[in-house]
């Protein structure tokens, strides 16, 4: 029986090959000989020097010990495309726009046997949130709890079909098309052929229904104006643009991040958009100046606690960003990744029409405060009939806290949760749309969190009938209102909303209701005086301390 290989490979887009898909600072080595590639194959190999690993110094081993690192990437024109066959850590040499995305996803749909996955990586862009599942015994698509309506399926792992099992049995598919195969070398351009056949097929749609709401963008001219979007946006210091690392991350592994494409960074200890304008600012570089190029050479960096660098990525690779483009009504463009998703017009109508309803006018005072908790206070203050909430607990003992809402009263005969944000951030609000939820939750299936939330309206609430509010909640005679802060007209309903903060909001809105419970939503006039822009505040020790480092580093 013929052994089996691992292969990890990539489509590269047309137009592309080993002339100009390899990044300008790639270390690697075209000059190695090989005799048993497929025609027309162009080899590239990493062949690192020897080194020590870190913990022999950190242990002070005296044994020899060293260590070194090798990889190859191997070119091959096949059909008019050509494909990149990554052996080892070398695939990050690739230029970000030089290959197909959705390949891999693609090729699995369509050879995958629906009935038998194994694994899923998905990624809500509205929390920029990822996650993976496994199961233990081959399943189907809906046992991964995958939510068509809001999460993007990044990658997914299962057997082939039975026809397809002469290429590969098992195949895991993002970006890139992870196989095991016995094929040998000279077979390797039939094998491609074949998986660029499986690429262009959409006989997926069969198996895996409505599985792509949210689908690629390809049109240049659109990709082009979709970019020129997101820097009217950049320039501006639109908040809602966001930064994220385009990948599932240990955080247990102390991530702490630089920036590089305009000069040293300092190390900074979390991921924030503020931080990269913090960068540019330090080094003076005009945002005017700056285009999708620059956000293309610019990287974000993840180091250890001392700088060392672990994995990079472009900045465009790490912007999320929710627009609309003029002359494209109905439709909703979403930055993730480094890849633009159109929404289908259908599935845009169907949020208009469930959410829309949802929405009414504001009972609540205008913002003119500083933050979320002092409008709240004030709000109660001017009150007697509303309890502020803010930052209480009412999860039970050694749960994970839970804030039953901000503020609490009764309205219209019933009793009235209001859950407020001053943001239409998307990650924001979809963690506001959640807490609504899950404080309903907890009241539902805790009966001691019933009891302290009735302990905390006796205690707090300074006017108004405590006992009357307390019957309503014992009896669920309530409601959920969510408050959202914003200078934005608010006939626009949930248009005001970013996209995936409405997916976010019609999955809360439909908890809501298997539980009987009305909700809706307010948009509270923001009349506060806006606040000059500043950096991120740090503890001065850490400034410090990070100074000394930049210091050191130059007197090198």
């Amino acid at each position: 029986m013929a052994k089996s290989r691992g292969f990890s490979i990539y489509l590269l887009k047309e137009d592309y090959d080993a002339a100009n898909a390899l990044r300008e600072d790639h270390a690697l080595a075209d000059n190695v000989r090989a005799q048993g590639l497929p025609e027309n194959a162009s080899l590239f190999v990493l062949d690192s020097a020897p080194r020590p690993p870190w913990w022999k110094a950190y242990f002070t081993i005296e044994a020899e010990l060293t260590q070194v690192t090798k990889g190859a990437l191997i070119f091959l024109p096949v059909g008019g495309r050509c494909f990149a066959l990554s052996f080892g850590h070398v695939s990050h040499s690739l230029v970000d726009s030089s290959y197909e995305y959705d390949f891999g996803l693609r090729v699995t749909l369509n050879s995958l046997d629906p009935r038998k996955l194994k694994s899923t990586d998905t990624l809500d862009p509205g929390a920029a949130k990822r996650q993976r599942t496994q199961l233990p015994i081959e399943s189907e698509l809906t046992l991964f709890d995958f939510d068509r309506d809001s999460t993007i399926l990044r990658s997914l792992t299962g057997k082939v079909r039975d026809e397809h099992k002469d290429l590969f049995r098992h195949a895991t598919g993002a970006s890139n098309l992870r196989i095991s195969t016995d094929v040998e070398a000279d077979e390797l351009p039939d094998l491609c052929v074949k998986l660029l056949a499986l690429y262009q097929s959409d006989a997926y749609k069969a198996a895996f229904p409505e599985i792509q709401n949210i689908v690629p963008v390809r049109d240049p001219a659109q990709i082009e104006a979709l970019n020129g979007r997101l820097l009217e946006a950049f320039r501006a210091r639109d908040p809602d643009l966001n930064l994220t690392v385009p990948e599932i991350i240990n955080y247990s592994d102390n991530v702490y991040v630089t920036f590089a494409g305009a000069g040293r960074s300092l190390v900074y200890d979390d991921v924030y958009i503020g931080r990269y304008f913090a960068y540019l600012d330090e080094h003076e570089v005009d945002f005017n100046e700056m285009g999708i190029d620059d956000l293309r050479r610019h990287a974000l960096i993840l180091t250890d606690e001392d700088g060392n660098s672990r994995d990079r990525y472009s900045i465009y690779k790490s912007l999320v960003f929710d627009t609309t483009l003029d002359g494209a009504e109905g439709e909703t463009f979403h930055l993730c990744e480094g890849n633009w998703y159109r929404i289908e017009n259908a599935y845009i109508a169907r949020l208009s029409d469930y959410l829309d309803p949802l929405f009414a006018p504001s009972d609540l005072p205008a913002y003119t405060h500083a933050s979320e908790g002092e409008y709240n206070a004030a709000v109660a203050a001017a009150d007697a009939a509303i309890v502020c909430l803010d930052t209480q607990n009412i999860s039970p003992d050694g749960q994970t806290v839970v804030e039953p809402c901000d503020l609490l009263t009764v309205r219209d005969g019933v009793a009235a949760f209001y859950h407020v944000k001053v943001s239409t951030l998307s990650a924001q609000l979809s963690h506001l749309f959640n807490q609504g939820v899950n404080a309903i939750e907890l009241m539902r299936l805790e009966s001691q969190a019933v009891d302290k939330l009735e302990t905390l309206v006796r205690t707090l609430l300074a006017g108004g009938d405590p006992d009357a509010l307390v019957a309503l909640v014992r009896d669920r005679k309530y409601r959920v209102v969510f408050g959202i802060v914003t200078r934005k007209d608010p006939a626009g309903r949930s248009l005001n909303l970013p996209l995936f903060s409405r997916i976010s909001l019609m999955r809360g809105m439909k908890a809501l209701q298997l539980m009987d419970v009305p909700g809706s939503v307010v948009f509270i006039a923001d009349q506060a005086v806006a606040a000059d822009g500043r950096k991120k505040k740090r503890k001065k020790k850490d400034v410090a301390e990070e100074l000394q480092e930049v210091q050191a580093e130059a007197a090198e």
